[in-house]
């Protein structure tokens, strides 16, 4: 497996600040892996609430927990949630005796209600699927495979979308059932084949409860399930300025790549570039890449009723930047940018223009095209 320097590091301070840490993720992006590099399983102080004997062990978590020392990992809480509690009493202890690593496939929102009781002693951190400067900025390789560890670093393209099309299969079948997802399973795959032809778009619920035989209703608790369960994220539209008549309805992404394009059927880079999605396809993976870079921010898209659109505008300590995504050789100033920079609620302070080219330059004093190269070499966008 691949070595995650800088989320070990992160890990680790989050561990040396605060009693409990909750490191939450979606299924198979490499939470496991990375608290077994902390705590060997099979100790005293390794937990996993998938394993029957584990269980068992936690039956009376108080006497299970309280004589450990060092750094306690329990995986899989939210199959345990009445162990919040417990872990308040612990970590109020004067010594601080242990530190408590506790692993969750499902989003802090999800698990906000259990760990209501640890507030001001718990630190949330997510950990991502693997991005491109975890693979030497191969961003190719990201963008085809996406960001699963076992999916990005398999032998073979062909190796890649059999892991992926499996791990669909799993969700469909077994995994998605505890956010709410009661469709049968080939149900569940023809819904998430939905979302991936709306990627980067605008979302229609009832088109596609429609398509599904299924009630509006339904067809948004779903997606609410799959925000929760880490593998969706709805993107808002800003919506300040009341002013102006703005898009309301919210732009739907599957997180991850290599997922939208297994459910495309899309098993190489050659076919991804002469599929009809590929310019949707990439604006997520960009997204995700600023995402990563852009800690502490409001992630919103802005969209008017007449068409003019930024496809990215992060909002922090009051203040908002755009990102505009172009699969373009060298891309130019747009009637959408000028309405954007000159639109007096949004008030943008910088606007960049993300392109795979290599040439940095302005095309406004507020404006500038970027090389995704060079995103990708800063730890933070207040670094471009």
């Amino acid at each position: 497996m691949i070595a995650r320097e800088e989320v070990e590091r992160e890990l680790s301070e989050a561990l040396r600040r605060s009693p409990v840490v909750l490191l939450v993720g979606a299924r198979q992006v490499g939470k496991t892996t990375l608290a077994r590099s902390i705590v060997r399983p099979g100790t005293m102080n390794y937990f996993d609430l998938e394993d029957p004997i584990d269980l068992a062990r936690l039956s009376e978590p108080m006497l299970a927990l309280q004589p450990l020392r060092g750094t306690v990992v329990i995986d899989e809480v939210q199959r345990h949630p009445d162990l919040f509690p417990v872990l308040r009493v612990l970590a109020d202890r004067a010594d601080a005796p242990a530190t408590f690593l506790v692993l969750g496939s499902a989003s802090p929102d999800a698990l906000r209600q259990s760990a209501e009781s640890l507030a001001g002693r718990v630190e949330v951190m997510e950990l991502p699927g693997l991005g491109a400067a975890d693979v030497d900025d191969d961003i190719g390789r990201v963008w085809i495979r996406g960001g699963f560890p076992r999916s990005t670093l398999a032998s073979t393209d062909k190796d890649s979308m059999r892991w992926r099309r499996s791990y669909i299969r799993t969700l469909a079948s077994r995994d998605l059932r505890e956010f709410g997802l009661a469709l049968p399973a080939a149900s569940i795959e023809r819904f998430l084949t939905q979302l991936a032809h709306h990627q980067a778009n605008l979302w229609n619920a009832a088109s596609t409860a429609r398509a599904l035989g299924i009630g509006e209703s339904t067809a948004r608790r779903y997606v609410d399930g799959l925000n929760d369960a880490l593998l969706v994220r709805t993107l808002r539209p800003w919506l300040a300025n009341a002013g102006k008549r703005l898009v309301r309805t919210p732009k739907i992404f599957l997180r991850d790549t290599g997922i939208v394009h297994a459910l495309w059927g899309v098993a190489s880079e050659d076919a991804l570039l002469r599929h009809p999605g590929v310019g949707a396809s990439w604006e997520s993976l960009v997204i995700d890449e600023v995402l990563r870079r852009a800690e502490h921010a409001e992630p919103y898209f802005w969209r008017t009723s007449n068409g003019a659109e930024v496809d990215l505008v992060l909002e922090r300590f009051g203040e908002r930047i755009g990102f505009e995504i172009k699969r373009a050789d060298a891309p130019r100033l747009t009637s959408s940018m000028t309405a954007a920079l000159e639109d007096s609620g949004l008030q943008l302070r910088h606007l960049w223009i993300l392109y795979p080219g290599s040439r940095r330059y302005d095309l406004h004093p507020r404006a500038t095209v970027l090389p995704m190269n060079d995103l990708l070499h800063v730890g933070s966008v207040d670094q471009l």
